[in-house]
């Protein structure tokens, strides 16, 4: 190792200027010599020209050894000012020799050349610094070894000036390619990079890329040189252009291959359109309450940013005929000239198709990628037939099954998938299936909404929706229609005898018997308790209804065999037909409500008509509604507290305020008795704001005795909500009683907060920047969606007690709980559930993290005597604690 890299022969220049001595070791191809700070070797005298020198590395002509060439001026041809003088002699060019003295103009600036051998490469880096070189040199040499220098052929000089003029350019030594054109098209020279780069340019001219254009391009220019991007094939490159009128030359110089800057860029700017296209259609899918309107959104916003021929969502389902999995094409996009292949995608079986590969590759969450050519036979003859080129194939996971999948395809051309592109796919999946899943829990959320959860039938509600929607049909094909309203008779008679249980399974039977009867098309509802309603469209005589009635009736003189019981059941009906006396929905219920009451008057177990001699109001409600009107101004009212109850530290976090009526007469009257009557009478205005200030006075006076802060909750009804000056009203109790408003919370119904979002939002976003907090109470028995929600300015949600009341670990209900409160949590709201009756329903609900119960497994409404002694205990006990750490 030693003998070669003594055998190696190494190149110095020693320079003395005004600066002084320095060493130069020559390791470079070229050098430029010259005054100007941005030559490779700056030389300090002003008889140096700006560009005095070239020195160039040349190779000693059969040998592996290189020698350096001086040549006078610079780059361009253009002598030095003062000259070039080598051991005295002034010269244009001259082969260095070791020993070789060179002045540049004068002796101020000097440079004596050296080419040694037998030397380390230690030995060669101390001499830098050596100021006697030529002793530092012989006392490295030994007699066996003495120093080697290199001899170049005196021979061995350039052909002409113009040779030399080329070889100052350096153009042969750079791998660069520089090519040189003149005016008339015709190329000139190539270097050998060049040559070997472009083998064709010669032949092609000015029709080759790189020289494409330059000719009219320098005419117009304002400097003599530019660059710009040329593309050869596959290949980009940076390319720079030197017009030189003085020779009628145009000179390019290929700067660098940046065909990988550029498709580096251009898959940067492919991976922002992806992830700005997930991004973008994630929110829609978010917000979009249609769901299949998101898909249609998402699926365009997919295919435009990647740029694909299509985008499709396939679902996997169970083939209708055949009982097989199978697949179909769900959703598509496509882009304008490319034909749709929704009607190919349909009900097609993996296994018969042969696309059983794609079930199992898809189904073991693995993505399929590739050109049509490398599938496999069966599955190319469905690709062909849709013009794909290219497939990219991701799984839709839903409830650890493959659901099906999502994809792009390239009818244009052979397209390879990045791995960028498969995993955009795949988060636009797992957003879709978000939007999936986000639709399910909506369906159970309405459906349980729209249904009653102990029979199945649709509720009040959905009944409601039902017979709206049919009357415009009947009056416009000049039909009748009938509503029935049916009671079971002395049902609470059973239920209070034989317990809650039997009576549920009592009405589950009920309900099942009566739609085995009923006839295609009509529709029963479980009104509420014991209470039915029967939808009978298409009526065309009295005949008709009078049959369903009698059946009904019939029906009911069979037994239910129930947990070893025989039991008997009638009922009553009331019935209402659509005509001038009752044509609208509201009418028709009502109507049939009282007809219901004259059947039960007539003895029971039968079933009667309205009439309009039918319409008086009972008279015990007439009584009670009279009594209402002077309950208020007799100080009849007081207010019940029920105290809310954090899960986590069991704490009271707040009070609900509940109104109660202590008739003078008929003592405590239910609330679900006189509340109806209170809104239908418009009283529920005054008496409201009553609630509201008695409520606030309260909590001030609990915070005044010392007890630790609570919220109290005021419910609002929705002509209260709907009243002009609710704000105002709201603002001015604060302020007289005092209260912070950041201690009162507002309840609304879920149907009053859907009925006009706009509407409600203003008055919400009033009543937030007030401070005051917003809940949604009994939500559930709505038919909204969290997504239209999310759109007001809330704090909790209550979830309403009918779902708590049939909550079971593992049941339907605890499914749709657990989705209330994790899509709530998604909002920023907190979860309250009321009707809490057992440990079972509190520890479900503690295990899905809902933040605060309310129900009779802590308290039952109090009056404000104790309530106060509860809040007066939990203060005690916090003070015991308290005392206890300190000690």
């Amino acid at each position: 190792m030693l003998g070669n890299e003594r055998e190696k022969i190494r190149h110095l220049l020693v320079i003395k200027d005004l600066r002084g001595r320095r060493t130069v070791p020559l390791r470079e191809t070229t050098y430029s010599l010259g005054r100007h700070p941005a030559n490779t070797i700056i030389l300090a005298s002003r008889s140096v020209s700006m560009q005095h020198a070239i020195l160039l590395r040349v190779t000693v002509p059969e040998t592996d050894q290189y020698g350096f060439q001086i040549i006078d001026g610079n780059y361009k041809g253009k002598g030095s000012t003062n000259g070039l003088f080598v051991n005295g002699a002034k010269c244009f060019s001259h082969n260095l020799r070791n020993g070789d003295t060179i002045a540049f103009g004068s002796n101020q600036a000097q440079a004596k050349y050296y080419a040694i051998s037998n030397i380390s490469e230690q030995a060669f880096s101390e001499s830098f610094d050596v100021e006697d070189l030529s002793g530092f040199l012989s006392e490295q040499a030994s007699p066996a070894n003495p120093f080697q220098t290199l001899a170049i052929d005196p021979g061995f000089e350039a052909a002409s000036e113009s040779a030399l003029a080329r070889l100052a350019s350096f153009p042969e030594l750079i791998p660069n390619p520089i090519i040189e054109m003149d005016f008339e098209g015709i190329v000139t020279y190539l270097n050998p990079a060049a040559a070997l780069k472009f083998p064709n340019l010669r032949k092609v001219g000015t029709q080759h890329p790189i020289l494409a254009g330059l000719l009219n391009t320098v005419k117009n220019l304002e400097k003599n040189s530019f660059v710009r991007e040329v593309e050869v094939g596959t290949e980009v490159f940076e390319q720079s252009v030197l017009y030189l009128p003085e020779s009628d030359l145009i000179r390019t110089f290929i700067i660098r291959d940046i065909t990988e800057q550029k498709q580096a860029t251009a898959e940067l700017r492919q991976r922002d359109r992806l992830l700005q296209a997930v991004a973008e259609a994630a929110n829609y899918l978010l917000g979009e309450m249609n769901y299949e309107t998101g898909i249609d959104r998402a699926l365009a916003l997919l295919g435009e940013a990647a740029q694909a021929d299509r985008a499709y969502l396939f679902q996997n389902h169970l083939h209708p005929a055949t009982g097989e999995i199978a697949v179909s094409l769900r959703f598509e996009w496509t882009q304008s000239l490319i034909e749709s292949t929704h009607h190919h995608w349909q009900n097609q079986p993996y296994q018969a198709s042969g696309l059983a590969r794609w079930y199992a590759v898809l189904s073991s969450g693995q993505s399929i990628s590739g050109l049509t050519s490398e599938f496999p036979v069966a599955e190319q003859e469905f690709l062909i037939r849709d013009g794909i080129q290219s497939l990219l194939l991701v799984p839709l996971r839903l409830e650890n099954e493959c659901w099906g999948y999502l994809g792009l395809a390239d009818c244009t051309f052979e397209r390879h998938w990045s791995k960028h592109e498969e995993s955009t796919l795949l988060t636009m999946a797992a957003s879709i299936i978000g939007a999936r899943q986000r639709q399910q829990v909506e369906e159970k959320i309405r459906y349980q909404a729209l249904h009653d959860l102990l029979t199945g039938l649709p509720n009040r509600l959905l009944f409601s929706e039902l017979l709206s929607k049919t009357l415009p049909n009947a009056t416009r094909n000049g039909e009748s229609l009938a509503v029935i309203f049916l009671d079971l008779d002395r049902f609470k008679v059973i239920n209070d005898t034989l317990g809650h249980t039997l009576g549920d399974q009592l009405l589950k039977s009920l309900a099942q018997r009566l739609q085995d009867l009923l006839r295609g098309g009509d529709t029963i509802a479980r009104w509420g308790g014991d209470e039915f309603t029967i939808l009978l469209p298409r009526v065309n005589d009295i005949e008709e209804v009078t049959q369903v009635a009698y059946r009904i009736l019939q029906t009911l003189e069979d037994p239910f065999h129930l947990q070893g019981h025989e039991l008997y059941v009638t009922a009553s009906l009331g019935i209402a037909l659509l005509d001038n006396n009752s044509p609208d929905a509201e009418t028709l219920i009502q109507h049939a409500d009282a007809a219901l009451y004259y059947a039960k008057d007539k003895g029971r177990n039968n079933y009667q008509f309205y009439s309009v001699s039918l319409s008086a109001k009972n008279p015990e409600l007439l009584t009670l509604e009279k009594s209402l009107r002077y309950a208020l101004e007799r100080k009849e009212f007081a207010l019940y507290y029920q105290p809310r109850i954090n899960i986590a530290t069991g704490e009271i976090t707040g009070m609900e305020a509940l109104l109660r009526w202590q008739h003078p007469e008929m003592g405590l009257v239910a609330p679900s008795v006189f509340i109806p009557l209170v809104e239908e009478s418009g009283l529920i205005i005054p008496i409201g704001e009553w609630v509201l200030r008695t409520a606030c006075i309260q909590n001030k006076i609990w915070q005044d005795a010392g007890f630790p802060p609570i919220t109290i909750a005021v419910n609002l009804s929705l002509k209260q909500f709907r009243q002009p000056k609710l704000v105002e009203i709201i603002a001015t109790v604060l302020e007289q009683t005092g209260l912070e408003p950041h201690f009162l919370e507002l309840e609304i119904m879920e149907t009053t907060a859907i009925e006009d979002v706009d509407f409600t939002r203003t008055v919400l976003e009033n009543l937030k920047q007030m401070g005051v907090y917003i809940s949604i109470d009994d939500f559930g028995t709505g038919h909204s969606s969290l997504s239209r929600l999310q759109l007001l300015p809330l704090h909790n949600l209550k979830i309403d007690q009918s779902f708590v009341k049939d909550l079971k670990p593992d049941s339907k209900v605890a499914h749709i709980i657990q989705a209330i409160v994790t899509l709530g949590h998604s909002l920023g709201l907190k979860l309250t559930a009321e009707g809490v009756e057992t440990k079972e329903q509190f520890e479900f609900l503690k295990s899905i993290n809902c933040e605060e119960v309310q129900g009779y497994f802590f308290y039952r409404p109090l009056s404000v005597l104790k309530a106060t002694e509860i809040l007066e205990n939990k203060r005690s006990a916090l003070e015991s604690i308290d005392t206890e750490s300190m000690l």
